[in-house]
């Protein structure tokens, strides 16, 4: 089929376009349109699963999983890791509740229209362009640290906490994607966007973060009522 792209994030109110991408935790493929029709849906796009922070964040929606059940809303989650890579990970690293598919060559993303940020010398014109300098000036609180700290230190003290290996498919990934932006879009059962969290606003101020449950589970509400 031929790859659907959006100039800007999807917001609410946006239909959200179909992909159709290889399934991590059960076999054969699974497809945004599986949903639509049917019930709805909460979308997570996260980067690989090299990212220190996207593994924090993949968890803490799957850990929302089972409440959305219980609304009638499933759960998506699309990582930049290919498949044979990925269901490696999540064999050795199981995560409960988790419906996960396999986008490497980030399709996905791009449909949804999450950008993939360039890393410059010196111009920041987000979220397309970030200054190393700006990035450099970063600082990360999170409770896993111990302190502030900026981005690739914290990257270097997470991975070394999970004991995560770098494999060549991982080094892959960082080349093409490193800078690409994520984001939790729910859809209704029509695939329409009803609320959606990105690392695009507030200038990049949500990069890292993750929605608040209390706010998902709101939002959920809004849609399974």
């Amino acid at each position: 089929m031929p790859e659907i792209q959006s100039d800007r994030p999807l917001q609410p109110g946006d239909r959200a376009p179909n992909v159709v991408l290889d399934a991590i935790t059960r076999q054969g493929k699974i497809a945004i349109d599986d949903f639509r029709g049917q019930k709805p849906v909460l979308v997570g796009l996260f980067r690989g699963l090299h990212c220190p922070f996207c593994r924090r964040q993949i968890a803490a929606m799957a850990s929302l999983a089972g409440d959305l059940q219980e609304k009638g809303v499933e759960s998506l989650t699309i990582v930049n890791t290919p498949i044979e890579r990925a269901r490696l990970y999540f064999r050795y690293h199981p995560v409960p509740n988790l419906l996960a598919a396999s986008d490497p060559d980030r399709v996905s993303h791009r449909a949804f229209g999450l950008p993939n940020i360039e890393f410059t010398q010196s111009e920041t014109a987000w979220p397309y362009k970030v200054s190393l300098e700006a990035l450099g000036s970063m600082r990360l609180e999170m409770p896993e640290l111990p302190e502030p700290m900026g981005v690739m230190a914290a990257t270097e003290y997470l991975d070394t906490a999970d004991g995560y290996e770098f494999t060549d498919e991982d080094r892959s990934m960082i080349a093409g994607g490193e800078g690409q932006l994520i984001g939790e879009f729910l859809l209704d059962r029509d695939g329409v966007v009803r609320w959606c969290f990105t690392e695009v606003a507030d200038d990049g101020r949500r990069l890292f973060g993750v929605p608040a449950p209390q706010e998902v589970m709101s939002a959920a509400s809004h849609i399974a009522a």
